[in-house]
């Protein structure tokens, strides 16, 4: 490589290979799931104008202040590169009328960007899954979401991850709850984090699932959402449990789990690999799979009317990474040859019509005869069909099947060629 040939953005990453399969295998996953739960497929502008993502997100936030890609454009907008999909999704449901189809059951999938720093998993260009129910209150709403992300992890072949729950109750438990913390760990101020000292009176809630050590000996005696939920928002959450274990979606209580912004309520939720488990090794520090939680005051900040809404989503990068490097193709069913010389056409129609009928067919057409041959061989196909030019043998069609080659004629060739690959007859006709 010259050393004027430009290099990649860093954190951007090219995708090739057993790595691009693994990718795309779990975003064909996620589409077939999102049918079967008949949520519909919504395309989102890659940018949107900043104040999506600043009122959305909050002005304060790591997010908007440090790690969002904004600009202004030509016309003197400030627009800004999705960093998450839901403040985009909301602003769509507010603009569109996406309210006649409430509730409203989308998902969709795509990069995102966020400027930070790289590392395992992580990236500035970076792809997610997402799902949302915008509109139902009701907390079935939730777990269906919840199923859902369920199985696909299954459905993916990822194991050892477990769902991790909470609660952040409704509107007025969580006041009364963050009203109790900000006063307990008001009185341990000068001993926690410098992180925690700034998330006190703005976000207190944080400080629950923070990692530095000075904060761990306050967390345990931190107060608890459950003394605060109202009878309204205990029933809530007992219905998304109750339905959980209904559906067969095995779940464990994660007092600690908190939704920092405001506009969050009820479900908190995050599916986590087990400790010691082969995700947990793969992942290493970032830790979740699949996260999110139900935010019903997201649309009263972009100036819609309260509408209640649950949604998830998922790093297609770190699932990759659990699902491992897939083979890049499926071994083919066929291969043809053609020989040098005049034959390439008729060897393009079969090759059409045999994928036509829905075979994986590969045509060598890169070298001499021979290479071509031996090229053909190391792909393991179920056969080799070998196109020569007329008068070289009986038929102009060989068809190698094992370690063997034979003539066939063409009234003949329909059938064996079907037979071998068990598709039954072939239509050749022209």
């Amino acid at each position: 490589m010259s050393k004027n040939t430009p290099k990649a953005i860093r954190g951007t990453q090219d995708i090739f290979g057993a790595d691009a399969e693994a990718f795309a295998f779990v975003v064909e996953t996620f589409e077939r799931v999102r049918r079967l739960y008949r949520f519909r497929r919504i395309e989102m502008p890659v940018f949107e104008k900043t104040e999506v993502f600043a009122r959305s997100l909050g002005e304060t936030t790591d997010v908007v202040s440090k790690e969002m890609y904004s600009f202004e454009d030509r016309g003197g907008d400030s627009l800004t590169l999705r960093p998450e999909f839901t403040a985009g999704i909301a602003r769509a449901y507010l603009t569109n009328g996406w309210q006649q189809h409430a509730p409203l059951k989308a998902a969709t999938h795509g990069p995102l960007f966020r400027y930070e720093r790289p590392q395992k998993g992580r990236y500035r260009q970076f792809h997610q899954i997402d799902a949302e129910i915008i509109g139902a209150v009701e907390p079935q709403a939730d777990v269906e979401l919840l199923a859902m992300a369920d199985q696909l992890l299954k459905e993916l072949g990822i194991e050892g991850v477990t769902l991790h729950l909470n609660t952040l109750g409704d509107g007025t438990s969580r006041e009364a709850w963050r009203a109790a913390l900000i006063e307990y760990f008001s009185a341990v101020k000068d001993q926690l984090s410098e992180d925690s000292q700034q998330r006190l009176e703005k976000n207190p809630l944080r400080i629950l699932d923070s990692k530095d050590g000075r904060d761990k000996p306050f967390l345990a005696d931190a107060p608890k959402i459950d003394d605060f939920l109202s009878d309204e928002a205990r029933a809530f959450f007992k219905a998304v449990t109750d339905g959980l274990d209904a559906a067969g979606v095995k779940w464990v209580r994660a007092e600690a789990l908190v939704r920092g912004l405001d506009y969050y309520r009820h479900t908190a939720f995050e599916f986590i690999p087990d400790e010691g488990s082969a995700a947990a090794e793969a992942l290493g520090a970032q830790s979740t799979v699949l996260g999110g939680g139900r935010y019903d005051g997201l649309m009263e900040s972009l100036g819609g009317p309260a509408t209640p809404a649950v949604g998830w989503a998922a790093g297609i990068e770190r699932l990759a990474m659990l699902v491992g490097k897939r083979e890049i193709f499926d071994r083919a069913k066929l291969v043809i040859v053609p020989d040098t010389g005049n034959v390439e056409e008729l060897a393009w129609y079969y090759t059409s019509q045999l994928r036509a009928s829905g075979l994986s067919v590969e045509i060598a057409y890169s070298g001499k005869a021979k290479k071509r041959i031996d090229k053909a061989r190391r792909t393991d196909p179920d056969a080799i069909f070998f196109v020569r030019e007329r008068g070289h043998a009986e038929g102009n069609e060989y068809l190698r099947q094992g370690a063997h080659m034979s003539v066939i004629a063409m009234d003949e060739l329909a059938e064996k060629v079907g037979t071998i690959l068990g598709v039954g007859k072939i239509d050749w006709s022209r």
